[in-house]
């Protein structure tokens, strides 16, 4: 389980990303480099990290979930994903 400082400040550089967003695309597309470096440093989507939306694990993350693995197994075996089953042959 992640601090919660931590997933506080991975959702505050969410929020930044997403408000600078079209700023930065009409920056890039211009080539103005020096107005894109006084941007905020979080603004930039490189800076963000996957993490799970349950407990905010970093490792471990499943794009197409959203959530860790170790949550998605937990899930599945106990069939909260549908369409999601233990493999047997």
């Amino acid at each position: 389980m992640a601090k919660e400082s931590i997933k506080a400040r991975e959702l505050k550089r969410q929020k930044l990303v997403a408000k600078y967003a079209a700023k930065r695309a009409a920056l890039k597309d211009a080539g103005d480099y020096t107005a894109l470096q006084k941007l905020p440093r979080n603004a930039s989507p490189v800076r963000l990290h996957n993490r799970c939306n349950l407990d905010g694990r970093p490792k471990g993350y499943m794009r197409q979930f959203g959530i860790s693995r170790i949550n998605f197994r937990f899930m599945a075996l106990n069939g909260l994903i549908p369409g999601i089953k233990k493999a047997s042959w």
